[in-house]
């Protein structure tokens, strides 16, 4: 009986002993607030506009090309960020989310020296009905020095009458639908980019990557532009490119 009773006793300590030992631990979870990116003075502000279906490598191919010329030195670098009609996600057609910079409804934003417009899913569709955003990159158009499409991003720059009276280009299969949308048009075929006043429009897909080595090209020389290049291991030559400027 003392033996039962001493493991008893002996059970109720070890249990005591280890509840003890393990003390509750209370879980908190921090919400993590948006914050602005810092746009260095003395840069070119460069807007990437996304939406939900955005194409992952047309934002970003331009994205990383531009991102690394603030590793050069000696030349006007670009500060790049993203702007969107939402604070929420944005879900890209591969399933990538990203959290835009700016909302262009609701932010104040900074002076947009160059606005990109990747491809999106629906931009063949419903986003051409979207007049906010329509009406957004019209007002860009006013003050940007450049503004660049990338596959059917062109859709886009034509909705909103940018293209009006310049030779463009697309998504090489779907350069007969916007003619078809477009009629008025001067769209090419069998290039991988077109640069018309302060209009870069390209093919699209990886070759994204040749129309933004290009700007660089244009705006820092080609030794810089190979510099890129060479960074992302990209083979770049741009007589080997299939392209089109027309000089003003």
């Amino acid at each position: 009986m003392k033996n039962i009773l001493f493991i008893l006793l002996f059970a109720l300590a070890s249990a005591s002993c280890k509840n003890e030992s393990k003390p509750s631990k209370e879980i908190t979870i921090s919400k993590t607030e948006k914050v602005a990116p810092k746009l260095e003075p003395n840069r070119y502000n460069v807007a990437f506009l996304i939406m939900d279906g955005t194409y992952n490598t047309e934002l970003t191919a331009p994205f990383d090309i531009f991102q690394h010329t603030i590793f050069r030195e000696g030349i006007k670098a670009m500060n790049v960020f993203t702007v969107a009609n939402t604070n929420d996600p944005i879900i890209t057609f591969e399933g990538m989310r990203i959290l835009p910079d700016f909302n262009y409804l609701s932010n104040e934003l900074p002076q947009i020296d160059i606005l990109v417009v990747p491809s999106a899913e629906n931009h063949l569709g419903k986003d051409l009905e979207d007049e906010a955003m329509i009406a957004f990159v019209k007002q860009v158009d006013k003050e940007a020095k450049f503004v660049t499409s990338h596959c059917d991003g062109a859709f886009v720059l034509a909705k909103a009458g940018l293209l009006n009276n310049k030779v463009s280009t697309t998504f090489p299969s779907d350069i007969d639908k916007m003619r078809d949308m477009f009629p008025s048009l001067d769209i090419r075929k069998e290039v991988l980019f077109v640069h018309d006043g302060k209009y870069i429009t390209s093919a699209g897909g990886a070759k994204s990557f040749e129309a933004a080595l290009y700007l660089c090209e244009f705006l820092y020389g080609k030794e810089i532009a190979q510099s890129l290049a060479n960074g992302l291991v990209i083979d770049w030559e741009l007589k080997k490119v299939p392209h089109i400027i027309i000089k003003d």
